[in-house]
């Protein structure tokens, strides 16, 4: 055994003395063999047991035969239980698992044999409840095929469990809905893969931690050990193995000889059984075992693996568990309990101040790099430098700096230029989305967090290679992120309204829907997690309860039209609880403007460049300063256009220091004037000149005077323009023909991008148009697959009918005269063969017109490649 099937199993016994013998040198490759030994012989047994079960519902005098009729429907393979089915039912099947969609299965028989393959079907595991992975895993560990009363009773043990029993027919229900359980209640078979990867064996632990049956574990164990296994509990001596392996098993399913037996066993021996019973089953024992151990071994109540472990067989077990598979049975979910209540009103209105925020938070981002972000990185991404100068310019952590940057780029308001020095930058969907009303730009970045597979949550830690995920990077994708968002805020629609959930409920509900996957390195509940602090970023929640605009939000959606619809009817639902934009400022003495509320665009938007912003909050300060007045005039205004502007839009006179300051930085605005030679300045006062080169802040420039009234250096002009409004002058730039140019500052925009597409978790999910034409296609698919045929030479069975063109023709011909339906083999222009069922209608010029059964359609066919033609039998058994 490996070192990893020990740290498995428990150790029956302590302060072995590890002496060695010539069984303990047994090469471990002998347990393995045994192992495989028992697997045969129970892969043997099922398919005699199947062939006894055909034996005796077929044979006269049997109870089988009181009901011929009933025994002939009964599905012998899932894909007669799929022929069995409605078109309805296969189209839920397909709806379930889509992965049996990609491509489209020719017939029934393709679609079974594709829903038993194993990356399906663990894919299917996977989406199951706790309730349907227990009943699943009983049903791999019941006999095969397995009575519903024997799967209840594994459930439900001794005891009895009404809410097992009200929840197990709409469990065994769901699963022959998804074709991983097929067969009637006295027939229940679980697909033979979903079997083995739950079914106990050496090297899988099951679920339930039950071991192998009696049967399984004696499989490899000389008659002369059973014979003394049988004599040491007490029963009479048997003539073959298959007899003494019945005996011991028919004892360990008698509750009362059972009862007995134990009785007997020393007390040490039954706390050795305590520690198995809820597995792992596999125990490590030395050469020579302890007495509790050699009593149990001895009756047959620990069987042995191998030369140094032994098992506690399945019947066994259940006699201890009082007769459960599982220790905890969960056939109801987990209820998500109410944490705090409020009032509808504070809810939405909690919701809206925080939606605000996280407009004006995206616009500030978007503000602060446009004139051109921070590089991207080689590999893809944003530094963590440039995410901390972020951070810090939002004043926030770089975690939530991180989920505002993703929020942007899955809107697509943001990406990257693609230019040889590649930067971030805004895209023009973010002008189009400045354009729109407040409700409606808040649903667009919405819908992209409610469907989007980046997850910010996850930047700063590593990948499996060691490399850290950087925001923007490419690595941050995980498909399961917008499944887990919709869930947690669908559960939260459980709730009473305005109504916040309490955190610890909600992961343990989120456990229960979907057991397979957790595990330490399960994401959904950090997703979950991340999902509740994000929708309360982005007021999609206010104070942990889901808003009237967030249920809007939630509803079905079949595409990027129906989700755009919702986002327009939660952002009408938003509107009236966002407050409504000013169209004025209240200037004062001290050189700031007080906004008392969000402003309108244009005005926000010259305001900013105008002035600075001072601080935020219920109203935000701006401040004027002589830097912010030079970036106005910039733009191309001027000294009459910013004090008409301030004087419409303020409801106090323009303060006297406001008028001046603005007067004197345009006086002295473009009085010197730079230009590209690298660069250069010029000025009619060759006294400024003179002061600027008698200046030491200028020697950094490496100016030199080429004439009275200029002054040339190397440095690049965008350099030369800083270094003279540090020392004081508001110098302007100049193109090559001597006009001024003027500095927008939404100069630098991405070329137009789309969003990021999300990467799917799995096939999409089909419409009802594709469900339709798909089962419509199984169906004509499979009609031509089992249609009967009159009988063909044995040569011929199984391949495309051959007959002579003479033949083709006159049968054919025969065929439209008579109405009747042929079955015949064609080769397309592509060298494709495939077997068609048609009802020829007029033969004529070489072609034969028909009506396919197989596409359902009126089809034309080439005579020349029909490769021959066969009557269909009249009976139709």
């Amino acid at each position: 055994m490996g070192t990893g099937e020990r740290n498995q199993e428990a150790h029956v016994s302590e302060g072995t003395t590890g002496a060695t013998n010539r069984a303990a040198a047994r090469p471990a490759a002998s347990a393995d063999r045994a192992a495989d030994t028992a697997d045969r012989t129970a892969a043997s047994a099922d398919r005699a047991a199947d062939t006894a079960d055909h034996t005796a519902a077929t044979a006269p005098g049997t109870p089988a035969t009181a009901d011929r009729t009933a025994a002939a429907s009964a599905p012998r393979t899932l894909a007669e239980s799929l022929r069995a089915r409605s078109d309805e039912s296969l189209a839920a099947l397909l709806r379930i698992r889509p992965d049996l969609l990609n491509p489209v299965p020719s017939d029934l028989t393709q679609l079974a044999t594709r829903a038993g393959t194993r990356a399906s079907v663990v894919r299917a595991l996977e989406r199951l409840d706790t309730f349907a992975s227990q009943t699943a895993q009983v049903l791999a560990v019941a006999p095969e095929p397995a009575p519903y009363d024997a799967v209840r009773a594994l459930l439900v043990g001794d005891d009895g469990d009404p809410a097992v029993e009200a929840a197990l027919p709409g469990t065994l229900a769901a699963l022959r809905e998804q074709a991983l359980v097929w067969g009637g209640d006295d027939r229940l078979r679980l697909v033979r893969t979903a079997r083995e990867l739950l079914a106990p064996s050496p090297h899988h632990p099951s679920p339930t931690g039950l071991g192998p049956t009696v049967a399984e574990a004696t499989a490899g164990m000389s008659p002369g050990r059973v014979q003394e296994i049988l004599q040491a509990a007490g029963l009479p001596a048997t003539h073959d193995p298959v007899s003494a392996v019945a005996a011991l098993t028919s004892l360990f399913t008698d509750r009362a000889r059972m009862a007995d037996l134990l009785d007997t066993a020393p007390t040490e021996a039954l706390t050795v059984l305590d520690r198995l019973v809820w597995g792992p089953p596999y125990g490590e024992v030395s050469a020579d075992p302890p007495p509790p151990v050699r009593w149990l071994r001895d009756h047959g109540l620990l069987l042995p693996a191998s030369a140094r472990t032994v098992v506690l067989p399945r019947e066994v077990a259940l006699h201890l568990r009082a007769g459960r598979a599982h220790r905890t049975t969960e056939p109801v979910p987990p209820a998500v309990a109410p944490l705090r209540e409020y009032r509808p009103q504070v809810v939405d209105a909690a919701a809206a101040g925080q939606a605000f925020t996280a407009l004006t938070t995206v616009e500030d981002l978007l503000a602060e790099w446009n004139e051109g972000g921070p590089a991207v990185l080689r590999a893809g991404g944003l530094s963590v430098r440039d995410l901390k100068r972020t951070a810090a310019a939002l004043d926030t952590s770089e975690q939530i700096a991180a989920f505002w940057l993703e929020l942007a780029y899955a809107a697509g308001l943001l990406a990257s230029d693609g230019e040889a020095d590649e930067r971030y930058a805004p895209t023009p969907d973010y002008d189009e989305w400045l354009d729109l009303p407040p409700a409606e730009r808040w649903a667009r970045l919405a819908v992209a967090w409610l469907t989007a597979t980046r997850t910010a949550g996850l930047v700063g830690e590593q990948d499996a290679k060691g490399r850290t995920l950087s925001a923007l990077g490419p690595d941050l994708d995980r498909s399961p992120t917008p499944e887990v968002r919709h869930r947690v805020l669908t559960l939260l629609t459980t709730l009473p309204e305005a109504t916040s959930a309490d955190p610890g409920s909600l992961l343990a509900r989120l456990r229960w829907e979907h057991p397979a996957r957790s595990g330490p390195e399960d994401l959904r509940p950090r997703l979950a997690q991340w999902t509740l602090s994000e929708a309360e970023l982005l007021g999609v929640t206010g104070r942990g309860a889901l808003t009237t605009h967030g249920r809007t939000l939630l509803a079905p959606a079949s595409g990027a039209a129906d989700r755009e619809a919702l986002g327009l009817l939660a952002a009408k639902a938003l509107a009236p609880h966002l407050p409504e934009p000013v169209d004025h400022v209240l200037l004062q003495a001290d050189l700031t403007a007080v906004a008392p509320g969000p402003l309108r665009r244009p005005l926000a938007a010259m305001l900013g460049v105008l002035a600075d912003i001072e601080s935020k909050g219920g109203a935000t300060v701006y401040r004027f300063t002589a830097g912010s007045v030079r970036r106005a005039l910039d733009a191309g205004q001027t000294a009459a256009d910013l004090q008409a502007f301030l004087t419409e839009h303020s409801r106090t006179p323009v303060p006297q220091p406001l008028s001046y300051l603005i007067d004197d930085v345009a006086r002295r605005h473009g009085h010197l004037r730079v230009g590209a030679a690298s660069a250069y300045v010029r000025c009619d006062d060759e006294a400024m000149l003179g002061e600027i080169l008698a200046d030491k802040r200028s020697q950094p420039l490496r100016l030199r005077r080429l004439a009275p009234t200029v002054l040339a250096t190397t440095a690049e002009p965008a350099a030369l323009l800083d270094g003279l409004r540090s020392m004081g002058y508001a110098p302007a730039a100049e193109s090559a023909e001597g006009d001024v140019l003027i500095t927008r500052a939404d100069a630098r925009r991405t070329p137009r991008r789309t969003a990021p597409a999300p990467v799917p978790d799995g096939p999409p999910r089909p419409d009802e148009t594709l469900l339709d034409a798909a089962v419509r296609a199984i169906r004509a698919g499979d009609t031509a697959a089992t249609v009967v045929r009159k009988e063909q030479p044995e040569a011929a069975r199984g391949a495309l009918p051959r007959t002579s063109s003479a033949e083709t023709l006159a049968t054919v011909q025969a065929a439209a005269m008579t109405g009747s339906v042929v079955w015949i083999g064609y080769v397309n222009a592509e060298g494709s063969a495939s077997q068609r069922v048609i009802a020829p209608v007029r033969v004529e010029g070489g072609f034969v017109t028909a009506y396919d059964h197989t596409a359902d359609e009126v089809r034309t066919y080439a005579l020349h490649r029909i490769t021959g033609v066969a009557e269909l039998s009249d009976d139709p058994a």
